[in-house]
């Protein structure tokens, strides 16, 4: 699943497009979605349960671009994706539910949703080009303007008027002409009166413009012989992200539930789930579910008691948090692994890492030029090497912590 196209459409103004290519520009994004065999096919079926969660907030929002790429995304997802998972034929009964929903629910409210962006769309699309014409005519009308204007200059010379030299004036013999006033011949200009300074003018034969042309030509050569800058920090696909706003006590509280494995050199995982608001997604809820783990690794256990919390609460998953005992901050092989289905279900889905050792916190994504990719094509497991340049992963820039907001606890180990 590739972003990069993502980034640079956001920064277009859409308006200029046609209504419908904009539109197949939305359902290109809705086909963006894999499934990763490797992954509980349970995990799919709940964060179909968040898309369709998120995109009745953004229909009440007044969002329906996004509203109408999750639809989509569902859609892609358990119309055609699903099938591919090794566990699909084993999950019939379930996808008679989802089926249903589909045929009741997610086409209608989709196509009514295509209907109405195509109308905003077409209006949008009518109103540019109105302003397109209305700019062409104001351009001729500046174009004639200036024309007349030089033809009224052409005809004068230093205030003075041209007098054709084809011009013949008829002398009346019985008039005497007068002598000429001298005076009038100092007013006159001739080319020898420009101080040339002891030098030949470079405007006699073009060298000034040929002067001008090569500095430009020299510059730009400069310019095409640099070397091109590969942007290593994803700053610009970072920057469409949606901000997560995080409790400032998150971190916290989270090291407090895990002291006793972290005392053992263990490591603890949570989930990280919240809601989604004006574009907006906040951390509410940290769920440590059932789980076992040693010094590197943290396995979760009953996965179905997650979607239950969070049916319950209505909450959409938002990433993961777990400690690193002994440890720094950073993502293993395996993390990246694991992050990478929460980050292909949502592009702002961050990792959190806790090394208490060092005193330190990571907020983590996958860089999504490449990262992403790289470990969604990656098919080995356990811990194995990844190659480093391009970094595979990146600090998230689209945080924010809330120091007013406290993080609300479930603990199914109880």
């Amino acid at each position: 699943m590739s972003s990069s196209k993502t980034a640079m459409v956001n920064y277009m103004d859409m308006t200029t497009i046609e209504p419908q290519e904009r539109m197949s520009y939305l359902v290109q994004h809705g086909n963006m979605i894999e499934v990763d065999p490797k992954q509980s096919i349970l995990r799919y079926f709940r964060s179909g349960r968040e898309m369709v969660r998120m995109a009745k907030v953004y229909v009440a929002e007044g969002n329906h671009e996004n509203a109408f790429i999750l639809y989509m995304k569902y859609l892609t997802l358990f119309v055609e994706k699903i099938r591919k998972h090794p566990d699909f034929e084993s999950k019939r009964a379930e996808m008679k539910d989802i089926n249903k929903l589909i045929k009741e629910e997610i086409m209608p409210k989709s196509e009514k949703l295509r209907q109405k962006l195509l109308n905003h769309y077409q209006r949008e699309y009518e109103q540019f080009l109105a302003n397109k014409e209305a700019e062409r005519i104001h351009e001729l009308e500046r174009e004639r303007e200036r024309r007349k204007r030089e033809a009224r200059d052409c005809n004068k010379v230093g205030g003075y008027s041209l007098i054709p030299a084809n011009l013949h004036v008829q002398i009346d013999p019985n008039v005497q002409p007068s002598a000429p006033d001298m005076k009038l011949l100092d007013q006159v200009v001739y080319p020898n009166d420009f101080p040339m300074g002891g030098q030949r003018s470079n405007l006699s034969d073009g060298g000034l413009l040929l002067s001008v042309e090569t500095d430009f030509r020299d510059e730009n050569d400069k310019r095409t012989n640099q070397k091109p800058q590969y942007d290593r920090s994803d700053s610009l696909l970072a920057g469409s992200l949606r901000t997560v706003i995080i409790p400032q006590d998150t971190m916290e509280v989270f090291l407090q539930l895990a002291q006793r494995n972290t005392d053992k050199n263990i490591e603890t995982c949570g989930i990280l789930a919240g809601r989604l608001s004006q574009n907006r997604l906040y951390i509410t809820h940290v769920i440590i579910p059932k789980q076992h783990g040693n010094a590197d690794s943290c396995t979760t256990m009953s996965e179905e008691e997650i979607f239950d919390v969070q049916d319950q609460k209505n909450l959409i998953t938002l990433g993961w948090i777990h400690t690193h005992p002994s440890q720094t901050a950073f993502l293993s092989s395996v993390d990246l692994h694991t992050h990478c289905s929460y980050q292909l279900m949502m592009p702002e889905a961050i990792a959190i890492v806790c090394a208490p050792k060092y005193q330190t916190n990571g907020f983590y994504i996958l860089t999504p030029t490449y990262g992403l990719n790289f470990i969604a094509e990656c098919r080995e497991t356990g811990f194995h090497p990844h190659p480093n340049d391009p970094p595979l992963y990146m600090d998230a820039q689209h945080i924010q912590m809330d120091q007013n907001q406290k993080i609300q606890v479930v603990d199914l180990r109880r």
